[in-house]
């Protein structure tokens, strides 16, 4: 598969996104079907800002791709979540990409909420070409 990129997507391109931390996400909300977890504390649940820092790669190298015929898709997250952040709150994450090889790139992620720094971490994305992608999920369903 040939991907190419659009523009100059190369280690050291910085970029932000914002993202206010909706009631769904946090841990009674998300998780309603789990008994137990109706009665944790209404935080950010780490699943969903996992969600966020990836969202904010995305959107960040977004104008270097062919959207939406190119597009990409997360192949590892390593993050500590270091805070808890209530509904309601203001998430902003920076990221910095750390390196482009091939069709993979890798990010240093950080994420503040209003008070303080929230999460840290790495992430790492593949470039797909969209059709070919949905082509394969397509053959793999209708496989008996």
């Amino acid at each position: 598969m040939n991907v190419q990129l659009h523009g100059q997507l190369r280690p050291g391109l910085r970029f932000s996104w914002h993202y206010t931390v909706p009631e769904r996400a946090s841990v009674p909300a998300l998780y309603q079907d789990t008994d137990f977890c109706r009665d944790m504390p209404a935080v950010l649940a780490t699943g969903y800002l996992v969600g966020m820092m990836e969202l904010a790669c995305v959107n960040g190298i977004m104008p270097y791709m062919d959207w939406p015929h190119q597009q990409s898709l997360g192949t590892m997250v390593n993050f500590r979540h270091l805070a808890p952040t209530p509904p309601g709150m203001r998430l902003r994450i920076e990221g910095e990409v750390l390196e482009v090889a091939g069709r993979r790139i890798t990010f240093k992620v950080q994420a503040w909420d209003d008070v303080e720094r929230v999460c840290e971490g790495t992430h790492e994305r593949m470039l797909i070409d969209a059709d070919r992608f949905n082509d394969k999920v397509a053959r793999k369903v209708a496989a008996p």
